[in-house]
C-alpha cells in the first residue's frame, strides 16, 4: 500500500437549467471511482461536487418557467443533489452550491486578489457568445456561424464595457505549467490547451453590466457588475474547502505535496486547464496536479446536451437497471476518454451479456458449489490489486481498469469449463473442494477490485462468501 496522503477530488459543478442527465451522471460516477480506488490505498480524500448557479441560462430559464431565481435554484440544485444516493456515490462528498454565502465571499475574495495583483481592468469589448458555453468563441470554434457544441443557439454579439482578467500575463508561466507531463489528462486534451494557450492567450471578460444580467455575484465595489459565471463557478473548487480562511481543510488538502484532481467534461478543458490555473496563480495559490477530460456521451453522433434536448435522465435508466449497472456501463462500455454513443438497447446488450450472463452468472455457479460441497466460508489470501490494474487508475485510465477485471472474470469461467469441479466432486471429492476454495478465493479477490466500481455489487458477493451461500436472486436479472 502507498504512503497515505491527502487527495482532493472534485466534479464540475452542473448548470441547475435543467433536469440532471447521464452525462454528468458519468462524470460524478468516474470521479466517485477515483474517491474510492485513492480511500483504498489509504488516502485521506477530500471528495467535492455540487452546483453551479449563476449566469444568463438559468437567469432566462427562470424567467422563462416565470420563478423567482432562487426558487428555481433551490429546486434544481436538490435535483442534482439526489444524484448522490441515486449512482451510489460515496456519501462523505462535500456538496457545494455557488449561491451559498460562504462561496460569494470566497469569489469577492479571489476578485480582490486578482486585481491587487494588477490582473483585473475594464475596458469596451465586442465579441461572439454563446449562451449555451457560457464563452466568447473565436471564428475557429464556429462552423455556419453557429457554436459546434450547441447548433441550435444563435451566436450573440455582445458589445459593453466588462471587467477583464489579463490572461496573456500568464501565458509563459501556463506553458511552464504544461511541462509536467501529466497535468492533462489525456494527452490528445493536453496538446489541445497547450495549442490554445500559446496562439490565442487574450484577456478574458470577467463581469456582465448588472442592467442587462442581474442574476450573478457582486463584483466588489462596483454596484454596476456582476461576475461572468465562469469566475465565480471556478472558485467553488476552494470555497467548498473554507478559502479564504488558511486553516481547515484548505490549508490541509489544497498545497503543493497534495493531490488536487479536477475531472471534467471536454467543453471545459479551456477553463479548468487554463482559466483557472491563471486565476490561482495570480491569488498566489498552489495550481491543481492533474485534470482529467472526459468526453462527451452523444445521442447519434450528436453531444448529449440539456440545450440541444436529447438527453437521457439517468434515473430512468436506474429505474430499470439499478445504479451498480449503471455505474459499470459508464465506467467499461463508454470510452474513458472519446466520444460514445448511449442508447438503451445498447445498455440492455451489455447488461445481458456481461452483467447477467457474465459476472451474475459466475458468481451464482462458484457459490453453489461451494454452498455444495465446502465445510465453511473460504478466507480470503489477500485484498491487494494487480500492477496493471493499480496502473491503470493511477493514470485515470478507467475503462482499461475495468477490462483487467473482465478479463480475471473470464479466466475464471474457463478455469471452471477446464477443471470441472462439478464433475470431479463425484470421483475425486477432495480434489474438487481444492478447486472449488481456489474458485472463491479468486473470485474474493475479483469482489475486492470491483469494490471503486460497483460498490453494491461488490458488497453482496463479499457477503455471499463470508457466509458461504449462494445467491437466492440472481445479482443481474436477465432482461428480456
Amino acid at each position: 500500500m502507498s504512503q497515505r496522503k491527502n487527495v482532493y477530488i472534485t466534479t464540475t459543478l452542473p448548470y441547475v437549467n435543467a433536469e440532471p442527465h447521464v452525462g454528468f451522471a458519468m462524470e460524478l460516477v468516474r470521479a466517485d471511482i477515483i474517491n474510492r480506488f485513492k480511500k483504498i490505498q489509504g488516502n485521506d480524500v477530500f471528495f467535492n461536487t455540487g452546483t453551479d448557479e449563476h449566469g444568463l441560462k438559468i437567469f432566462q430559464k427562470a424567467n422563462e418557467e416565470g420563478k423567482d431565481v432562487q426558487k428555481f435554484v433551490d429546486e434544481h440544485s436538490e435535483k442534482f443533489r439526489g444524484l448522490i444516493d441515486l449512482l451510489h456515490i460515496d456519501k462523505d462528498i462535500h456538496f457545494i452550491r455557488t449561491t451559498d454565502e460562504g462561496h460569494i465571499k470566497a469569489a469577492q475574495e479571489m476578485w480582490k486578489r486578482c486585481l491587487a495583483k494588477g490582473d483585473i481592468g475594464k475596458k469596451i469589448y465586442k465579441t461572439k457568445y454563446c449562451v449555451g458555453c457560457e464563452l466568447e468563441k473565436t471564428d475557429s470554434e464556429l462552423e455556419n456561424g453557429r457554436c459546434m457544441i450547441h447548433p441550435n443557439l444563435d451566436i450573440e454579439i455582445l458589445e459593453e464595457e466588462n471587467y477583464f482578467f489579463k490572461f496573456s500575463n500568464y501565458q509563459q508561466k501556463l506553458l511552464d505549467l504544461y511541462k509536467k507531463e501529466d497535468f492533462v489528462t489525456p494527452n490528445s486534451r493536453f496538446n489541445e490547451i497547450k495549442a490554445f494557450v500559446e496562439r490565442e492567450a487574450k484577456d478574458f471578460s470577467i463581469s456582465r453590466l448588472r442592467e442587462k444580467m442581474p442574476w450573478g455575484v457582486p463584483v466588489p465595489d462596483d454596484e454596476g457588475h456582476v461576475m461572468y459565471v465562469w469566475f465565480d463557478a471556478l472558485v467553488s473548487y476552494i470555497s467548498t474547502l473554507g478559502w479564504p480562511d488558511k486553516d481547515g481543510d484548505f490549508a490541509k488538502y489544497w498545497t503543493d505535496d497534495n493531490k488536487i484532481i479536477q475531472y471534467a467534461g471536454k467543453d471545459n478543458l479551456r477553463q479548468q486547464s487554463a482559466m483557472w490555473q491563471a486565476m490561482l496563480m495570480s491569488a498566489g495559490l498552489p495550481n491543481s496536479t492533474n485534470i482529467v477530460i472526459n468526453g462527451f456521451i452523444t445521442s447519434g453522433g450528436q453531444k448529449m446536451s440539456k440545450s440541444l434536448g436529447n438527453v437521457v435522465n439517468p434515473l430512468e435508466v436506474i429505474e430499470v437497471f439499478g445504479a451498480d449497472a449503471f455505474r459499470y456501463f459508464v465506467s467499461r462500455e463508454l470510452s474513458t476518454f472519446e466520444d460514445s454513443d448511449f442508447t438503451m438497447e445498447v445498455f440492455k446488450q451489455a447488461y445481458n451479456s456481461n452483467l447477467a450472463n457474465g459476472l451474475g452468472n459466475l458468481v451464482s455457479r462458484i457459490m453453489k458449489m461451494a454452498e455444495s460441497n465446502l465445510n465453511g466460508p473460504v478466507e480470503p489470501q489477500s485484498d491487494g490489486m494487480h500492477k496493471e490494474f493499480v496502473e491503470a487508475l493511477e493514470s485515470f485510465h478507467i475503462q482499461k481498469a475495468m477490462d483487467h477485471i473482465w478479463q480475471e472474470i473470464s479466466k475464471l469461467d474457463e478455469q471452471i469449463q477446464r477443471t470441472e469441479p462439478f464433475k470431479l466432486v463425484k470421483t475425486n471429492p477432495e480434489e474438487a473442494k481444492k478447486i472449488i476454495s481456489e474458485l472463491v478465493v479468486k473470485l474474493s479477490h475479483i469482489a475486492h477490485t470491483l469494490s471503486p466500481f460497483m460498490p453494491e455489487t461488490s458488497e453482496s458477493i463479499k457477503s455471499l462468501i463470508r457466509n458461504n451461500i449462494s445467491p437466492v436472486q440472481p445479482l443481474f436479472p436477465r432482461m428480456d
